[in-house]
């Protein structure tokens, strides 16, 4: 009877030990992708311009892009200089700080699709799959439409 008492109090000492260990592990990590969307292209269009807004629960980093609607996907700066518009693509992606929102659009940081497979017209879903460092990877559709338009919001 002795041992049965042990083997039972051992058991759920156990058990609590690994149940409070689990309680006291990192949160999973995790980024949410809201308000995706790509500018419209003309026909034959070489790349297309794509948009979305991040928030990493921990911090993390967006490390590469995909999309079966291009040839590749890749993540770009986009910058002034002496009036001239240079494009670069950031081949360590972008910082993405715990609890902050990270707003990839036009005239910063974003994505480019190149060699779209897929007309870039107004209601068109681009599928993109972001990944991260660290955090699983993201798979959402981008609609095609025009960017809203400052002051317009009435």
């Amino acid at each position: 009877m002795k041992t049965f008492a042990f083997t039972t109090l051992s058991s759920s000492i156990l058990a609590a030990l690994a149940m409070s260990a689990c309680a006291q592990a990192a949160p999973a990590a995790k980024v949410v992708a809201t308000d995706a969307w790509c500018r419209p292209a003309p026909a034959g269009a070489l790349a297309g311009g794509c948009y979305v807004t991040l928030k990493a629960a921990a911090d993390d980093r967006l490390v590469s892009v995909e999309t079966a609607a291009a040839d590749r996907g890749e993540i770009h700066t986009m910058s002034m200089d002496g009036g001239v518009m240079r494009m670069r693509k950031l081949a360590d992606g972008i910082a993405l700080p715990a609890g902050t929102s990270v707003a990839l659009k036009p005239g910063a940081e974003h994505l480019m699709i190149i060699g779209p497979k897929i007309a870039l017209t107004a209601g068109a879903k681009v599928p993109l799959v972001l990944k991260f460092r660290n955090a699983p990877p993201v798979k959402l559709d981008a609609v095609v439409r025009m960017p809203a338009m400052p002051g317009m919001a009435h």
